[in-house]
């Protein structure tokens, strides 16, 4: 079935406390997809984010962003009072995100919700600590150890907890039990408010599209709790590091920092860390996204300690034993398979291998060559996704105010429009249109919104991950727009 969606993050949506909420704006978008006739919703990585903002660099594989957890709908439990919080705050502009602010007012809310909800805790919490325990005990002591640190990554607190030592621990789980405790109220209130958007959007004919980053963050529990699953010295110092080599984009490369698994150790263990994080991201979303999918055929690492990514080795990944692992615990799984980059005769044959869709990107479409695998008349499937742009590309309206005369000539004349503002349209329809059963245009596209409005800029360090749509955006105008376009091209 030919489908269409929108690739926005959460963070993306309006509201007035600084930064999209799981409260009434997701709802209300989750209605206007569907008066749209658009039928999936791509999200960024719902997990919290660390240092830089980037939900690809996050604390913690398996939990939630606080910062989405919606204050009114905590207030119509009786948890709030709108004076907690309405008072505050939350940004200068409407347009972005100031995560600064909302680190500094965000937990002293929940805080007050928490100590009204503990004098009365339903019976739904307590399941919610059997079936998480797992992941959730070791994630909410290495939240609460880290804000007593005042944000210290966990390998620049004493040495005993660093190294996890056994007393060490459990000294710190008793003198900050309450701590914790407020840190698992904070995930019980996340994943209760994203299970009843996704049950609601599912309703509604909406599937989620989530998003897993290949890699997990230097400074996260799941590095503290587990460092067997990474290369690192006895010291839990990475040995090698993540990234990509030097290419047209980024002549240093890209350092990304994150530790490499360790391939060896993850075979011998049947894969099983892998296996429940499938598992839990095919209960969070209905389709996932897999960043980086190249990774698991060879992956670029980097020696620890090296400013730059312009020295490192390729090395062989798991390959294709893992997903046929994976899928005799878990059966099919609905997954994309990022596979943009350096991509090589392997890493295709891995794609092709697993049966997952992959990804065509018409950004990349017009260098000249009419043979560019990016073109629509190139697709030898409908086994794929086409997107306008990724989280990382510019807006359509940008990438076409900096694109070369050749690579707008060739637009022009490959999708028959007379002028260069009827491009970035163009783009959105080319994708409508093409063979691939899924199409994604991002949210700025449909807005023709400018370079300012981009989400991620990779290599770069400022002004990333801040953009916001405005509530009159999702107007009557756009709805017919979209309405008009899958009912032309059948999605």
């Amino acid at each position: 079935m030919r489908k269409s969606g929108i690739l926005m993050h959460i963070s993306s949506l309006p509201s007035d406390y600084g930064i999209g909420k799981l409260g009434k704006e997701a709802y209300r978008f989750i209605d206007f997809l569907a008066e749209s006739g658009i039928k999936l919703w791509q999200v960024l990585p719902l997990s919290p984010t660390s240092y830089r903002d980037s939900p690809y660099q996050s604390f913690s594989t398996f939990a939630g962003n606080p910062y989405f957890i919606d204050f009114d709908i905590l207030t119509q439990e009786g948890l709030l009072d709108k004076s907690d919080y309405c008072d505050i705050i939350w940004c200068e502009n409407e347009r972005v995100v100031d995560y600064g602010r909302i680190y500094d007012n965000c937990f002293n809310v929940l805080k007050r919700a928490y100590k009204k909800f503990k004098d009365k805790m339903p019976s739904s919490y307590h399941n919610f600590l059997l079936e998480n325990k797992e992941w959730l005990d070791d994630y909410a002591l290495f939240m609460a150890l880290k804000f007593k640190n005042d944000g210290r990554a966990w390998y620049e607190w004493e040495k005993g907890l660093a190294m996890r030592e056994e007393k060490a621990v459990e000294r710190a789980a008793l003198e900050l039990s309450e701590e914790v405790d407020f840190f698992r109220f904070i995930q019980y209130k996340f994943y209760e408010q994203w299970d009843k958007l996704k049950r609601y959007a599912n309703k509604k004919g909406i599937g989620i599209i989530g998003d897993i980053p290949i890699y997990v963050a230097y400074d996260s529990v799941d590095v503290w709790v587990s460092p067997e699953l990474f290369l690192l010295d006895k010291e839990k110092n990475p040995v090698d590091v993540a990234g990509c080599p030097p290419d047209d984009f980024s002549k240093l490369g890209q350092l990304w920092g994150n530790p490499l698994y360790d391939w060896e150790y993850h075979k011998k263990d049947n894969y099983s860390w892998w296996a429940k994080r499938m598992e839990f991201a095919s209960k969070m979303y209905d389709m996932t996204r897999i960043d980086h999918f190249r990774g698991f055929e060879s992956f670029y690492a980097i020696p620890y300690g090296n400013v730059t990514a312009e020295h490192g080795e390729w090395r062989k990944g798991p390959g294709i034993e893992i997903f046929r692992t994976i899928e005799k615990k878990l059966g099919k799984m609905s997954i994309i398979a990022e596979d943009l980059g350096f991509i090589t005769p392997e890493v295709r044959q891995l794609v092709e291998d697993t049966g997952f869709p992959s990804m065509k990107v018409l950004q990349f479409a017009f260098d000249g060559n009419a043979k560019n695998e990016y073109l629509p008349h190139n697709y030898k499937t409908s086994n794929c996704v086409v997107y306008t742009g990724t989280h990382d590309n510019d807006t359509l309206k940008g990438w076409v105010s900096t694109s070369p005369k050749s690579t707008i000539k060739y637009c022009l004349e490959y999708m028959k429009l007379r002028f260069r503002s009827e491009i970035a349209w163009g783009v959105i329809r080319l994708a409508w249109s093409s063979c691939a059963e899924i199409a994604i245009v991002q949210m700025q596209d449909l807005l023709n919104e400018g370079s300012k409005s981009r989400m991620n800029t990779p290599s770069t360090l400022k002004n990333n991950w801040t953009y916001r749509i405005r509530q009159n955006d999702l107007n009557k105008n756009l709805v017919h727009k979209l309405q008009k376009l899958n009912r032309i091209y059948d999605r």
